[in-house]
């Protein structure tokens, strides 16, 4: 059960002048009167002096409140997840919330997530997007898409159960990430969490996700990279500790097959628009030619990574790529038929037929190649 000083919020900041004295406002109002909670806004050097405006604010309310809020100067904009790593190291509560200073994480939401922990006695508690109750409002259909592709690659490639493993906005007992070693790789640090604390209870409440109405968005390209770094170095960590269910040894090489058919899909789509742009090909042949690429990068990637096969030996190499090349015939004949049937027949545009096409092909690659190119049981 919470006890009446235990709770530290813990509020990373860049560059957001505009927003910060509202949302301290808003989590000092939103939490019980029986709690005596602290903030810990951690500001990473930012120029439009954030941090200053975090410690006037508090000096003009502490007189009226009990609330304290704490600000931690960083001399460098070192991400997110090493700042929220910074908060939990000051904080004083042994239970912690990890949330946004932009408002798109609602303060109001709070409460619900200290009696879900109270209630429930779970040690993890995931503010979410993604279950019935949950929404975003505000972002673009290519965010949404982004942040779907991201979230399923954790689910399947990491073992992940929560529906919204991506959030940026979750509560914590501070005890069990005690003695655990943290990578703090770019912005997803629940992400970290979850994979370094198997076994540890999860609930997930509901919210509105809002986009930001004040300052810049921090994602970008760097994001990005900095979350598929993320991503290997907990798929590797998590090798480290055998995993005996069948489930999740299977969603993750599927996972990473299908990892590998994405980067397929880049090859497919670059070479195939190469062709069909510059050699001035009908674009049948130009597919012809992005489909052969394309095979050729998945066998390699697949024999090393996904079924883990290190023997190159000429023979053995050549036989297995005949057989993946053959299963990926299976595949390419309806990409083609698809790609024929969608921009001849559906008056589709080439490009967006493409994409389309090569993802129906997958699944079957998958099961094909696992049973019959690398001698795999399909349920193993």
């Amino acid at each position: 059960m919470l006890q009446s000083t235990e709770i530290s919020i813990i509020v990373p900041t860049y560059n957001e002048s505009k927003n910060i004295c509202g949302i301290l406002e808003h989590i000092q109002k939103s939490i019980p009167k029986n709690l005596k909670a602290e903030t810990i806004v951690v500001d990473d050097n930012s120029p439009d002096k954030t941090a200053k405006i975090a410690e006037d604010y508090f000096y003009s309310i502490k007189e009226k409140t009990d609330h304290t809020i704490n600000v931690i100067k960083r001399k460098a904009k070192n991400g997110l997840s090493s700042a929220i790593l910074n908060g939990i190291q000051h904080a004083a509560g042994n239970t912690i919330v990890v949330m946004d200073s932009d408002f798109s994480h609602p303060p109001h939401i709070i409460p619900k997530m200290i009696e879900t922990l109270r209630q429930t006695r779970c040690d993890i508690v995931i503010a979410s997007r993604y279950i019935k109750g949950g929404s975003i409002q505000g972002w673009p259909f290519k965010r949404k898409l982004m942040s779907k592709i991201a979230t399923g690659i954790a689910k399947r490639g990491l073992g992940i159960q929560p529906h919204d493993p991506m959030s940026g906005f979750f509560m914590f007992k501070k005890n069990i990430i005690k003695g655990l070693k943290f990578d703090a790789i770019g912005y997803k640090m629940l992400l970290e969490i979850l994979v370094k604390t198997k076994g540890a209870k999860i609930q997930e409440v509901p919210y509105t996700f809002t986009d930001r109405q004040e300052g810049a968005s921090k994602l970008g390209a760097s994001t990005v990279l900095d979350y598929c770094k993320s991503v290997w170095k907990l798929y590797k960590y998590g090798r480290s500790i055998k995993e005996r269910r069948i489930s999740v040894r299977f969603l993750s090489k599927a996972a990473r097959f299908f990892t590998v058919g994405a980067s397929g899909l880049g090859v497919n789509y670059l070479a195939s628009m190469l062709f069909s742009l510059s050699a001035d090909m009908w674009y049948i042949h130009a597919t012809m030619m992005g489909i052969a690429f394309s095979i050729t990068s998945n066998f390699v990637l697949n024999k090393y990574w996904t079924f883990e096969d290190k023997d190159f030996s000429a023979k053995r190499t050549i036989t297995q790529y005949g057989k993946f090349a053959g299963f990926s015939s299976i595949g390419a004949l309806v990409q083609l038929g698809m790609v024929y049937y969608l921009v001849d027949e559906g008056g589709i545009s080439y490009p967006i037929s493409l994409v389309l096409a090569v993802a129906v092909a997958a699944f079957s690659n998958f099961i094909l190649n696992k049973k019959w190119t690398f001698k795999e049981k399909v349920w193993s």
